[in-house]
């Protein structure tokens, strides 16, 4: 795959990325002015460093090398399934996107586009935590097959499709994490670390592949170009390590900050007290929101 095939395909994502930062910018604004406590600036902070890492994994330089390095393949798997999901979810993009759009009569295809039957049903399947689980598992399973993969390394479209499986896959995941700390998620608890713990699964089994199987699985890499004097197969075994590495890291550590959360002992009256004041207080400013704002997953930021 050529350089220029990248390049091509690099101007188009990087204007549709930053498009999106300054509609989303642009709508964080309206909202603010009406409704100061409505998204804090740390959701906005989070919102564009997503997209600044979505921006690494899809058009940036590094993009060139993924048909020549499975290493940078596995860093744009991660930033695209573990990294850049959480971070734009937890911006709560909706409502400040489509307050941001120019046009008047695109806002109103949107609304009426979500607030449609089919799109509520469509969207409570996907957002079942069974679907938003098993979604990214089968991505990486038939992503990872030596065909399929092959497949991804010798056509840029079909490498533009397994990138948008990664995201959109990863979004589903990272969904039901995000939305049980802005307290909108409902059911167990608990369930949120068996959750994040249980993905970790299938990604440490296929980098375990990768590391120990003392060969090379990926044959175009073979006949790539030799980059940094190292081997496909020791390029390779940094692949699977880096996955482990990562993925482990990026999907225990909010396990265990939330299993701490949930084995913290209650406040005491006075914390308690001081907290209801504080809630009251919100709820008071969230009433005076529209009916739009107060059931976006926003509500609770601070």
């Amino acid at each position: 795959m050529s350089h220029a095939g990248h390049s091509l395909v690099e101007v188009p994502a990087t204007l549709g990325l930053a498009l999106a930062a300054l509609v989303y910018a642009r709508g964080w604004f309206h909202i603010r002015r009406s409704f100061p406590s409505a998204i804090s600036a740390r959701r906005v902070a989070a919102f564009m460093v997503g997209l600044s890492s979505l921006w690494i994994a899809i058009a940036s330089p590094l993009v060139a090398f993924h048909h020549a390095l499975l290493s940078v393949h596995m860093v744009q798997h991660v930033v695209l399934m573990a990294v850049a999901p959480p971070l734009i979810l937890i911006g709560a993009p909706a409502l400040p996107l489509e307050v941001g759009l120019p046009w008047r009569r695109a806002r109103r295809a949107i609304r009426r586009v979500r607030r449609s039957r089919a799109t509520r049903a469509l969207r409570r399947v996907l957002t079942h935590p069974l679907v938003c689980w098993c979604a990214p598992i089968a991505a990486l399973i038939a992503w990872h097959v030596p065909a399929v993969f092959e497949l991804s390394v010798h056509s840029r479209w079909w490498h533009d499709v397994q990138a948008a499986s990664f995201f959109a896959t990863g979004l589903l995941f990272w969904l039901p994490v995000v939305r049980r700390q802005s307290g909108v998620t409902d059911g167990s608890r608990w369930l949120i670390p068996v959750y994040l713990f249980a993905a970790t699964l299938p990604c440490d089994a296929l980098s375990a592949f990768l590391v120990f199987c003392d060969r090379v699985v990926y044959p175009s890499y073979l006949s790539a170009p030799r980059l940094l004097n190292v081997s496909p197969l020791h390029d390779q075994e940094f692949a699977g390590a880096l996955m482990w590495v990562s993925v482990t890291l990026i999907y225990l550590l909010p396990a265990v900050v939330i299993t701490i959360e949930l084995l913290s002992p209650p406040r005491t009256d006075s914390v308690g007290a001081a907290v209801e004041r504080s809630a009251t207080k919100s709820n008071d400013r969230h009433a005076s929101l529209p009916t739009s704002f107060q059931r976006a997953p926003f509500r609770t930021a601070r």
